[in-house]
């Protein structure tokens, strides 16, 4: 089923209604570049509650009583991936924390099925410090790989992750939120972007 651009203009209109518009765009050069793919964006799992579900409130396929997204979280990640679309912004490979919270955020954005990486997880300790330096050498080196031509890649985990491997960009980082970095081919990235979640949708024109 093919689906025209208006069609998809209109069901990002009503998706994107559902989140207060308090947030500018990111820059339309950022964006522009974007299109044009390699890039790695580095981002925080969406909006989730520090403490599990109850059973009884939580997803049908969380069987394993996970933190799962809120509301917020929810609406957010999927207005993100309306955004991408109509942005027309191009992902290649999609790796993402194994937890449910970070998967739930890469399946309501369709970002497609992404390849599940432990050096992503939160080692089993929500929200605690990356006691190993293991997982920021392994995000620091797969930050600096260039994705394959013409497409972005997409890494989705957790703030205690990215503050082991990038102290000072990570500060303050929200949740749902993406720092893009720009590799050079030589085993280096240059931080170039910093978006917040909801930012996306006021880029869609």
């Amino acid at each position: 089923m093919t689906i025209s651009r208006g069609k998809l203009l209109l069901v990002g209109a009503v998706v994107l209604a559902a989140i207060p518009a308090r947030a500018a765009p990111p820059k339309k050069e950022l964006v522009d570049d974007l299109r044009h793919g390699g890039y790695v964006l580095l981002m925080r799992h969406a909006s989730s509650p520090a403490n599990p579900p109850d059973k009884s409130e939580a997803d049908p396929e969380n069987v394993a009583g996970e933190r799962q997204l809120d509301d917020h979280g929810r609406t957010t990640a999927r207005a993100m991936g309306v955004a991408f679309k109509v942005l027309k912004i191009p992902i290649g490979q999609v790796y993402s924390s194994p937890t449910y919270r970070a998967r739930q955020t890469v399946e309501l954005a369709g970002f497609g099925k992404p390849l599940l990486a432990d050096e992503l997880g939160d080692q089993g300790h929500s929200m605690m410090r990356i006691a190993s330096e293991d997982p920021a050498a392994w995000l620091r080196k797969k930050v600096a790989e260039m994705p394959s031509t013409g497409r972005n890649t997409i890494l989705v985990t957790h703030l205690p992750n990215i503050t082991a491997a990038f102290s000072q960009p990570a500060s303050g980082l929200q949740d749902g939120e993406t720092l893009v970095f720009k590799p050079d081919g030589r085993g280096h990235a240059d931080l170039v972007g910093k978006v917040e979640i909801d930012e996306w949708q006021h880029g869609v024109p």
